[in-house]
C-alpha cells in the first residue's frame, strides 16, 4: 500500500470488515520484519466509547496481528490527558488491562516514559520537542475514533498524537496535562506530526462523536465505518468529512497538506 490509498468499508459484523479492510489495505506487508507494533488508542480520559477506543476493536486488532504475523511483539501504549491519575486507570476501567493479561502483552504509559529530545528550526510553535523515546523504535499504530472537536474541528489521528506528549513539558498552566496545545492549537498539532506520524492508522467511525470529543450527540445515524490508510494527512481529510466539515477549512490538516501527506480528493482512493 503507497500513501495517498485510504481503505473505508461499511460495518456487517466487527470482525469480518475489519479484516477485510486490513486485507484490503495490506497492513502485514507495510510492518518491517520483526520491528515491535506500537497501538496507541485514544484514552484521553476514563470514558467509555465512543469517546475512547473500545477494547474490543483494539483486541480484534491484535488477533488479526498475531494470527499473520509469525512472533509479533505487540504493546499498547497511550498518555491520558488527566491529571487527576495516571493512564492505567483508564487501562483498567476501559477493558486494556485484562485484555493485555489475555494477550501477554505489555501496557505502557506514555507519559512516564524516557524522553528523546527533538529539535527542528522550521517547526515555529515546537522547535523543541519532547517524545517517548521509544517511538524511534516501533511501528506506531494509530487506533482514533471519530470526533469533533471544539478547539481543533476534528480530533482523528493527527490530533491522537497527542496522547505521546509527557505533561512534563506540555502542561503549560492548564489544568490538563497536555493543556500548552491548547494555544495555537493547529499549528502544534502539525508541529507534532513533523516530528512523529502514525505509521498506519484505524479510525472507528462505527458511532461518532458530532459535536465535541468528551461530550455531546453521537452521529444520528452511526456513521457505521472503519477507516485505514497509512496516509495520516489521507486519513484526517475524509474523515473530517464524514462528520461534515471541509478539510480546507481546518488549519492544521491545511497544513500537513502536501507536507505529511496529501488531503486533496482526488488522492485518496477510497473503496467501496
Amino acid at each position: 500500500m503507497t500513501q495517498q490509498e485510504l481503505y473505508s468499508t461499511t460495518i456487517t459484523t466487527l470482525p469480518e470488515s475489519l479484516s477485510a479492510l486490513l486485507d484490503a489495505a495490506e497492513l502485514t506487508a507495510i510492518i518491517p520484519t520483526g520491528q515491535t507494533i506500537l497501538i496507541k488508542p485514544n484514552l484521553v480520559e476514563a470514558f467509555v466509547p465512543p469517546i475512547t477506543t473500545p477494547v474490543f476493536l483494539v483486541e480484534l486488532l491484535i488477533d488479526y496481528l498475531q494470527k499473520r504475523i509469525a512472533d509479533v511483539k505487540i504493546i499498547i501504549g497511550e498518555g491520558t490527558g488527566s491529571l487527576e491519575y495516571d493512564t492505567h486507570r483508564p487501562f483498567q476501567m476501559l477493558g486494556y488491562t485484562k485484555l493485555a493479561e489475555e494477550k501477554n502483552i505489555d501496557l505502557l504509559d506514555l507519559n512516564e516514559e524516557s524522553l528523546s529530545k527533538k529539535v527542528n528550526r522550521d517547526c515555529l510553535r515546537w522547535p523543541t520537542m519532547y517524545l517517548p523515546s521509544i517511538l524511534d523504535d516501533v511501528f506506531l499504530l494509530s487506533v482514533p475514533v471519530l470526533k469533533a472537536h471544539t478547539l481543533a474541528d476534528v480530533t482523528l489521528t493527527m490530533k491522537n498524537m497527542m496522547g505521546c506528549c509527557p505533561p512534563s513539558h506540555f502542561r503549560g498552566n492548564g489544568s490538563w496535562g497536555k493543556s500548552a496545545f491548547h494555544e495555537q492549537i493547529h499549528e502544534a498539532i502539525f508541529d507534532l506530526n513533523r516530528y512523529r506520524t502514525p505509521d498506519f492508522t484505524l479510525l472507528d467511525a462505527s458511532i461518532g462523536m458530532a459535536e465535541a470529543h468528551l461530550r455531546g450527540a453521537h452521529c444520528d445515524p452511526p456513521v457505521n465505518m472503519l477507516i485505514a490508510s497509512a496516509d495520516p494527512v489521507a486519513l484526517d481529510s475524509y474523515g473530517a468529512s464524514l462528520l461534515g466539515h471541509d478539510w480546507r477549512k481546518i488549519k492544521y490538516i491545511q497544513f500537513a497538506d502536501t507536507v505529511l501527506g496529501m488531503a486533496r480528493k482526488e488522492a485518496i482512493k477510497v473503496l467501496p
